[in-house]
């Protein structure tokens, strides 16, 4: 699986799908996206996480320098999912941000590095002096 950083997180751009999944569930009142791949993994993926990781543009730039710190979304919910072909999904998000399109490959990658991602996130959070609350 390609990846950009040593964390070993997907391109945002790499919709080459390696696992396809079996089922996807919009848990709306948990503010959750849970996704089973047909190689037996699950993963429960926060609303929260899968925002401020957007493969957008608008939060990824054009290069990983470019990175938008993506503040004030603690409470952040899903509305709605919209299949992009069959390599993709679209989330719209209760902040009305919905640009971003989360392949298969980016959803897997972004489901096995969720605990170092967040923890990352956290700290840029801590050093920057910036907030999850809104």
């Amino acid at each position: 699986m390609p990846t950009d950083s040593p964390t070993g997180r997907a391109a945002a751009d790499d919709f080459s799908t390696v696992v396809w999944p079996v089922e996807v569930r919009l848990k709306k009142e948990e503010k959750r996206l849970e996704i089973d791949f047909e190689d037996g993994r699950s993963f429960s993926l926060p609303a929260e996480l899968l925002r401020v990781e957007s493969p957008s543009a608008e939060v990824q730039g054009h290069g990983p320098s470019q990175k938008t710190i993506v503040t004030g979304r603690r409470h952040v919910g899903i509305m709605a999912l919209e299949a992009v072909g069959n390599y993709a999904v679209r989330i719209k998000f209760d902040d009305l941000h919905d640009t971003g399109i989360y392949s298969w490959q980016y959803l897997y990658k972004l489901g096995q590095t969720q605990d170092g991602l967040w923890q990352d996130y956290l700290d840029i959070l801590t050093e920057e002096g910036l907030s999850r609350d809104p």
